[in-house]
């Protein structure tokens, strides 16, 4: 008896092990049009776990540990389908292009075209329909060198949103073993298009809701000037001397009162990423010093916008300038056929 208990003690424990090498895949609900939205959830052996979802290919959770051992999520997530059709605030894919553009219009090879008009005037985010609010297919891939992975595809129709060009998107995400998440986005086009996807997580590595005393650093000497629409005026001005300035780790929070512009309280500025757009380069790091926290930010895309919109979160979102398309001395976001859009961006966490 105690060796057939010792034998199936060790199958559990194999068996544990395996899965949690393995995405563990479950039903997440059901569109109102009957379509099924999946969940995967990822773990390494460090005992970092990732959920995602297919419903806009959102991250729902991210856990770990801080440093007594005690694991929260660190983003702004949910449980339930029906919290994200309702508009919660999500960690999901932003396209075909995130951020603005302003009046909704732009040229390529000296064709306008004319995209939906969702923030006043301007586009926003990629349109009404966007690439959060839709269902994309996904499958798990291959564990390889310890690392989880699950792929999410969404073929965007050609004039969808007004934008040129059938656009086949994919956005793979993977746990390492070393508490890293990396996203990597890539995307063909049978017409020249525009293309700036992101992820819109929201961000609180205390747990608590309480973000703003996050010692933040980034890697920016300048920012995008924008105007009373949040839409660059193609000026690109120094931090120094401005409460954008986070080339000294900074709490968050400490010159929130003394933004006045683009909007008042909060920061939504577009920083230039110093040697960003053309391999990945350390964009920013977090520190939340009482957990013990760290998460390091690093992209090849030129900009991160910081976002403190939202009480209960912050946003570092790795993208092209805002309204690049229509400001030539911009890095371009004007994808052709034959010249696939790529791109990785990754979220180290750390602890202190």
């Amino acid at each position: 008896m105690r060796k057939l208990a010792l034998l199936l003690l060790f199958g559990l424990l194999v068996s544990t092990t395996i899965a949690s090498d393995h995405p563990v895949e479950q039903s997440f609900g059901t569109m109102p049009d009957g379509t099924e939205v999946r969940q995967f959830t990822l773990r390494n052996k460090q005992g970092m776990t990732v959920k995602l979802v297919s419903y806009g290919a959102t991250i729902s959770e991210v856990s770990v540990p801080d440093r007594h051992g005690i694991h929260a999520n660190v983003i702004q997530g949910s449980d339930k389908l029906a919290d994200y059709l309702k508009g919660f605030p999500s960690a999901s894919i932003i396209g075909r292009f995130a951020n603005r553009i302003r009046d909704a219009r732009f040229s390529i090879d000296g064709i306008e075209y004319f995209v939906t008009k969702n923030a006043g005037p301007n586009h926003i985010h990629g349109g009404k329909m966007n690439f959060k609010k839709v269902v994309w297919n996904a499958r798990p891939l291959p564990v390889k060198n310890g690392e989880v992975s699950v792929q999410f595809t969404y073929v965007s129709a050609d004039g969808e949103e007004g934008f040129p060009g059938e656009l086949k998107t994919i956005v793979t995400y993977t746990l390492t073993e070393s508490n890293a998440l990396r996203i990597h986005y890539s995307a063909t086009t049978d017409k020249p298009t525009i293309v700036n996807l992101t992820n819109h997580a929201y961000f609180d590595l205390s747990g608590s809701g309480d973000y703003s005393q996050h010692e933040l650093w980034i890697n920016s000497d300048t920012y995008t000037v924008a105007d009373k629409q949040l839409i660059p005026t193609g000026e690109i001005a120094p931090v120094a001397g401005t409460p954008l300035d986070f080339t000294r780790p900074t709490a968050i929070g400490e010159r929130l009162p003394e933004i006045t512009e683009p909007v008042k309280g909060f920061y939504d500025h577009n920083y230039v990423i110093n040697d960003g757009g053309r391999e990945l380069v350390l964009a920013a790091r977090v520190r939340e010093p009482r957990s013990g926290r760290i998460m390091e930010v690093r992209t090849d895309q030129p900009g991160v916008q910081l976002y403190t919109g939202n009480i209960r979160g912050f946003c570092l979102e790795t993208q092209h300038y805002p309204d690049s398309v229509n400001h030539p001395h911009f890095p371009s976001p004007i994808v052709r056929p034959g010249k696939p859009f790529n791109s990785t961006t990754v979220f180290t966490f750390l602890i202190e």
